[in-house]
């Protein structure tokens, strides 16, 4: 996938109008693209458009305005598009209270190495991790990782896959919905 380029970024004034029409369908897109396995996880499946529009509220919500602002903005979130034969995701961990992500965000210690894409019939693949995000204390409560596919996985993708956590505090995996397979598939052509 093609990154989202500065000249794709609108000032701030020409980004109001545009979201108002905008943000119905990216609310619809990401709910397409959010994945929840187990009570605590969800995973949000990012593309070009969830990307350019993560930058463009970014911006807004900041009030970033200086090129070199702008650019950093794009250096940083560009990252998330996922490359060929990826899905990449950021990644939600969930706790309702203070006093629970304090106790769950240290027993998640180590969730880098147990977070797998499970593709029909074939080997699972580990999701990578951003290693900047890894810390020896407590896990952040946003990752972002991507799972690299072989070119079998890519084509086989479509016939099946789910998301598998295998934590020893963290132990679930749901399959992907025909629905899911589908929107996701399309990262990977």
């Amino acid at each position: 996938m093609q990154l989202v380029a500065f000249e794709e970024i609108k000032n701030l004034a020409d980004y109001e109008v545009e979201r108002e029409s905008l943000r119905p369908r990216m609310m619809a897109l990401k709910d397409r693209r959010r994945v929840r396995v187990g009570g605590h996880l969800t995973f949000l499946f990012e593309n070009r458009e969830t990307v350019r529009y993560q930058i463009q509220e970014m911006l807004r919500i900041e009030r970033l305005v200086k090129p070199q602002e702008v650019r950093h903005e794009l250096e940083t979130y560009n990252e998330l598009i996922p490359g060929p034969g990826q899905l990449s995701a950021s990644l939600l961990i969930e706790y309702g209270t203070p006093e629970e992500r304090a106790v769950y965000l240290r027993e998640l210690l180590g969730i880098e190495n147990h977070v797998w894409l499970v593709v029909d019939g074939t080997a699972p693949v580990l999701a990578v991790f951003d290693a900047r995000q890894i810390s020896t204390d407590r896990v952040s409560s946003v990752q972002y990782i991507k799972f690299q596919l072989s070119p079998e996985q890519v084509t086989r993708f479509a016939k099946g896959a789910a998301i598998r956590v295998d934590h020893p505090y963290y132990n679930f995996e749901r399959p992907l919905t025909p629905a899911e397979l589908s929107e996701l598939a399309e990262d990977l052509r």
